[in-house]
């Protein structure tokens, strides 16, 4: 295990320093520094190594967590990659972007701040690569038969990955001009550098993966025709569709929803000329919605020199602890200061947004908003508490609904579930043989840690409908439930 008394002998967690707000928001580097080697030590030797490490409970990969925390006190940086790599295909993605449902179930957090599992995370990755460890794995044969991966985020990446390295050629089609799906476009850079995304594109190159940007399937190559053409696809397009905000007023000029936004944005830094840009520059802005979306709209607002932000939730304040109602090793809702969020601007609960107001050339100016109260468990504006906020480029963060379908459906026949995501069955096959959904597509809005698990699942049962059987891991399953295979 970790250091026997490291969980008493270091009580605190510690994270490395995120750089001064004057110097960050004045380009779109990452926010954090490196870690000091020795901190970094010390955090990882904080790990219990339990009887039963609830942590692989939080974790959908079943990451070996106390196994590369142990390794990283011992200063054995080469092990740990490989302990970490045996069952994460990304983990400098996840260490960066994944809100860490793992530091939640840490059994440490129950008397304890949280081992920083996330952070050795990728310090163990970052070292990895800078060390040249990341080497290219091609198969040793080849199987003769072709899998279509259609998007390119984290759940279609993963299952190209593994399915490569099982022997199968594998193309990789992303409509986009890049590969990367929202890890490329939606991630803002000063939450993930693309070079670092590239990186792990050029290892997959490597081993043979291919990649087929700029194509639209069911437009520029019909489903039918992609289905004839190889033995096997997978669906993993994310859910794409966001949740709208049908009020008066939606259609006015500088009313976007965030990945209108963030998309442009991130084609701007990447240095692409953009036709129509959104830009925040000397503008009151109000970003609707407080999760990760939100956060990435507000710090981009500040980078591209917003006037103000104001963020706005419709709900209550969440608790600066762990609620009674969600006890370890749940994972809790609790109030989140992202770096965004250090960076300036006001935050504000129970307000509802009632119109969208207008001035006299078709542009928003302002909101009416009103005060939320509880009725039946609904959330609703407070009748007589309404007023107004200034607004110039108004935001909406408020998650996403499911897929884009319509070809898939007319196409393939493809069946939809209740949630409005793909159907499938318990070996990720949807109801057209040899078409297979991982990530978001099937299991709706979710984690970055689960799209990667679901694509190198998939991948398995993909494998196993090539051949037969499978040795490729598949560690969840298409729901919460166990499955039996």
């Amino acid at each position: 295990m970790a250091d026997p008394q490291g969980f008493m002998t270091t009580t605190e967690r510690e994270l490395p320093k995120r750089r001064p707000v004057s110097v960050r928001i004045m380009d779109w580097k990452e926010v954090y520094e490196r870690q000091d080697a020795a901190q970094l030590q010390r955090q990882a030797g904080r790990c219990m190594d339990c009887g039963i490490p609830f942590c692989h409970k939080g974790c959908p990969l079943g990451n070996l967590i106390p196994e590369w925390n142990d390794l990283t006190w011992k200063g054995d940086a080469r092990t740990a990659s490989d302990r970490l790599h045996a069952t994460n295909n990304f983990p400098e993605l996840t260490g960066r972007l994944c809100p860490a449902p793992c530091e939640s179930a840490c059994v440490l957090g129950i008397n304890q701040p949280a081992v920083t599992i996330k952070q050795v995370e990728v310090s163990i990755a970052d070292q990895a690569f800078d060390s040249g460890w990341i080497d290219a794995q091609p198969p040793e044969r080849l199987t003769g038969k072709t899998v279509a991966v259609v998007g390119s985020g984290p759940a279609g990446l993963a299952a190209a990955q593994q399915l490569t390295r099982a022997g199968h050629t594998v193309a990789v089609y992303e409509r986009d001009d890049r590969i990367g799906g929202l890890l490329r476009y939606g991630i803002p850079d000063f939450k993930l550098e693309k070079q670092i995304l590239d990186k792990r594109l050029k290892q997959m190159r490597e081993e043979g993966t291919r990649f087929r940007p700029g194509v639209s399937i069911g437009t520029d190559i019909s489903w039918e025709e992609l289905r004839a053409r190889f033995d096997a696809v997978v669906i993993a397009t994310g859910t794409p569709l966001a949740r709208e905000l049908e009020i008066p007023g939606r259609g006015l000029d500088g009313v976007h929803v965030a990945m209108e936004y963030l998309v442009r944005a991130n084609h701007a830094v990447a240095g692409d000329d953009v036709p129509t840009p959104i830009s925040a520059t000397g503008k009151h802005v109000i970003v609707l919605g407080g999760g990760d979306t939100g956060s990435d709209c507000i710090g981009t607002a500040h980078r591209q020199g917003a006037a103000s932000v104001t963020n706005l939730a419709i709900g209550r304040k969440p608790s600066g602890g762990r609620p009674e109602h969600q006890p370890w090793p749940m994972t809790p809702t609790v109030f989140e200061v992202q770096s965004s969020h250090e960076e300036g601007g006001e935050r504000e609960y129970l307000v509802s947004t009632v119109e969208f107001l207008s001035d006299d050339s078709g542009a928003v100016r302002a909101l009416r908003v009103a005060e939320t109260e509880y009725i039946d468990g609904r959330r609703v504006p407070k009748a007589g508490t309404e007023y107004e906020i200034p607004a110039d480029l108004v935001l909406l963060a408020l998650g996403f609904t499911g897929p884009e379908a319509e070809t898939e459906t007319t196409q393939l026949g493809i069946e939809l579930g209740e949630t409005g995501a793909f159907s499938r069955s318990a070996d990720y096959q949807t109801s057209a043989p040899g078409v297979f959904v991982a990530g978001d597509a099937g299991r709706g809005q979710s984690l970055i840690v689960w799209a990667i698990a679901e694509g190198r699942s998939a991948a398995a049962a993909v494998d196993r409908y090539l051949e037969g059987e499978s040795e490729l891991p598949w560690p969840v399953a298409p729901t919460d439930r166990p499955i039996a295979l």
